[in-house]
């Protein structure tokens, strides 16, 4: 077929003017409100959580839903209904799976398919959201303290409560801080900022503030002294047994997320602003040392970032706009709003499927990679 110079002209302004309308609209709630509708195909009404029946992915999904929620009300009826059901029953799973931190790597084995030393099945879910790895403890009890600001129902302000009282009992690794799990093989920076992030948040909410701010500040005064926080502001993987300092591990996108929500919080429980100055400090760096020269975010390992690390930016992008409710910046803004459209232009693929690799192409989604994506798509508004 021949096309003329003035219809390729024609045409190209025509898609040129579509693709500004979607970039100038992309914070209007439509996007999200897509994007958390097609993550929904993915929830399981019988075990409450998103398949393959995920454990902390899905407190961290049931917080991005929470968001919205927040945000806005198109979905309640969705949302209230998830909220309760998934509350119900999630607990109930007992699903038997064993995950392996190192330095630079997280690997994931599920019953009875473990390596050789492992015979014991560790508990992924039970009652109480509780189980091995006080990280996985640490994401519900966010998830529920988020459903408790909406919805004021002391159930779930309850649970974050008897999480928290379960993750204490995490204090006190050989290099003290929290241990990663209750087998004691690792002490993490993720599982201690999870617990500075709760407890500044049950500071905030709950009656007994000064023990839960005690307990913030303690987590806060260890972390800082471990050096986890590099010279450039990067928060590397967890502790060194030998030396009891940074262990120079794998820099990834959640450790430089979850301590600025916490950090935050903290501010609110308890006005100090280095809390703040530092938290800029760290999310500039992740901005400028975990983004390509566009300004899209990545993973370490991408495309190849399992179950695990392929939740991992879009609870960078919620902490993200936490800091940015609490200390407006421009590059904040600039840098969700640009994620967000490369997103939507680049990584999206049929019936609003969102990938791993924002800045494209398109390759698969599934729940991790949909709901780590919308986590942007909200923050975006």
């Amino acid at each position: 077929m021949y096309w003329s110079s003035t219809t390729l002209a024609l045409a190209l302004a025509v898609a040129t003017a579509f693709e500004q309308h979607v970039l100038s609209n992309l914070t209007d709630v439509s996007y999200a409100q897509a994007g958390i509708m097609t993550m929904q195909d993915w929830y399981n009404e019988a075990t409450g959580l998103w398949n393959p029946n995920l454990w902390w992915n899905s407190a961290n999904i049931l917080t991005v839903l929470a968001d919205f929620a927040a945000l806005d009300q198109s979905l309640d009826e969705v949302a209230h209904h998830v909220f309760e059901n998934t509350f119900e029953k999630a607990q109930k799973n007992d699903f038997q799976t064993l995950r392996i931190m190192t330095p630079h790597s997280i690997s994931r084995y599920q019953w009875p398919h473990f390596p050789p030393g492992y015979t014991e099945p560790a508990s992924v879910g039970s009652a109480g959201f509780l189980n091995d790895f006080y990280d996985d403890e640490g994401w519900w009890a966010l998830a529920w303290l988020k459903i408790y600001d909406i919805t004021k129902k002391q159930r779930y302000l309850k649970a974050a409560i008897d999480i928290f009282e379960d993750m204490k009992t995490g204090w006190g690794a050989t290099c003290g801080g929290m241990w990663w799990n209750k087998q004691h093989t690792y002490t993490g920076a993720i599982e201690n900022e999870l617990f500075l992030a709760v407890a500044a948040q049950l500071a905030n909410r709950a009656s007994n503030k000064d023990d839960y701010l005690q307990w913030a500040l303690k987590e806060w005064e260890w972390f800082q002294g471990t050096g986890m926080i590099n010279a450039e502001y990067n928060i590397n993987n967890g502790v060194d047994f030998d030396t009891c300092e940074n262990d120079g591990g794998t820099v990834w996108t959640y450790n430089q997320g979850v301590i600025l929500g916490g950090l935050v919080e903290l501010h609110k429980a308890s006005p100090d602003d280095s809390y703040l100055v530092i938290a800029e400090k760290i999310a500039i760096a992740a901005i400028e040392n975990l983004s390509d020269s566009d300004g899209i975010l990545h993973e370490v390992g991408e495309p190849h970032c399992g179950v695990d690390g392929s939740q991992f930016k879009g609870i960078f992008m919620r902490n993200l706009q936490i800091l940015q409710a609490a200390r407006p910046n421009d590059r904040y803004e600039r840098f969700i709003n640009d994620n967000v459209e490369s997103i939507w232009l680049n990584d999206r693929g049929n019936g609003n499927q969102l990938g791993l690799v924002w800045s494209g192409p398109f390759i698969s989604a599934d729940a991790i990679t949909q709901s780590s994506a919308c986590d942007a798509l909200v923050a975006a508004l």
